[in-house]
């Protein structure tokens, strides 16, 4: 086969340390702007990124040529940097430690983006922690509740 060919859509998930709602609503939109560009810039497509204060989804369409760590990595650093710059209330910022990382078919693109989109009334019932454990046990992850959280 003369080329390298794929489609892999992946539902990235991170908190902020402490899960703490530090992306207040007026930061958000510029935030999300940046991590898609960050995003692009690593070579995938950002079909969404979204969430609410102490959280963000991303839809990406992964690049075939990097791992999934990596472009975590770039985004939370990259991200924790351009938000210090932004006020003196984002000088002790940081992310969570870890994330999740999900496999999703094509066919469930426009499901997932309209899910991220829906972040806002979706929490105003459910807590960042419950939407966590359903996905790890919709995906079949094994996790230990003692280690999900820093």
């Amino acid at each position: 086969m003369p080329q390298s060919l794929s489609f892999i859509l992946i539902h990235f998930i991170f908190s902020t340390k402490g899960r703490l709602p530090n992306l207040d609503a007026a930061i958000r939109p510029a935030l999300y702007a940046y991590l898609a560009t960050v995003i692009r810039h690593a070579g995938c497509e950002c079909f969404r990124v979204g969430g609410v204060a102490d959280h963000v989804h991303f839809a990406v369409r992964f690049t075939r040529t990097d791992n999934i760590a990596n472009l975590v990595g770039k985004l939370k650093s990259a991200s924790t940097r351009w938000l210090k710059l932004q006020a003196p209330a984002f000088a002790d910022f940081a992310w969570q430690r870890g994330y999740a990382a999900f496999s999703l078919g094509s066919s469930e693109a426009t499901r997932l983006i309209h899910y991220i989109d829906n972040q806002e009334t979706h929490h105003e019932t459910r807590t960042f922690q419950d939407e966590y454990r359903t996905f790890l046990t919709k995906y079949d992850v094994a996790f230990d509740e003692r280690y999900v959280w820093d």
